[in-house]
């Protein structure tokens, strides 16, 4: 696999297999195939709901979900918000998750977008170390989550 022959592209309804597979390998996930297309098509006609892939020609390699959040405040404008950001386990530390961040950026500044945030769990150590040499900082926060 030549790491020089590596592509970003928005995903499409054919790719959700290797991404869900990706993604569960990645993060230990195990979202079901049928579940994932479905909600896949319900967001396919808004322009928020972003999926980026990396391909090395017919193979997704890199996947992450950006979802751009416009807002009537002006601190905050129109952000946006990263996850899923993921590079297939045998191709890390190739420079790879750099290259889609850049794109992501590019895609963000396209939208509009003041600030670029994602969240990772903190089992993903050297996730956050690319985080954090890309540019992000750990902000001052903590992440709430409520099931419903």
């Amino acid at each position: 696999m030549k790491i020089r022959e590596l592509t970003f592209r928005l995903a499409k309804l054919e790719d959700i297999n290797q991404i869900i597979n990706l993604c569960n390998e990645c993060f230990n996930e195990n979202t079901n195939i049928e579940y994932a297309i479905n909600q896949f098509k319900e967001s396919a006609n808004d322009k928020n709901q972003i999926y980026l892939v990396g391909c090395i020609k017919d193979e997704i390699i890199a996947h992450a979900k950006i979802t751009i959040i416009p807002t009537i405040y002006k601190p905050m404008a129109t952000y946006a918000i990263l996850n899923h950001v993921c590079v297939k386990p045998e191709l890390r530390r190739k420079n790879i998750a750099t290259k889609m961040l850049d794109e992501i950026v590019k895609i963000c500044k396209e939208n509009n977008c003041v600030c670029l945030e994602l969240w990772s769990k903190n089992f993903r150590k050297a996730a956050h170390k690319c985080y954090k040499h890309y540019g992000f900082k750990v902000e001052d926060a903590k992440f709430f989550a409520k099931e419903l």
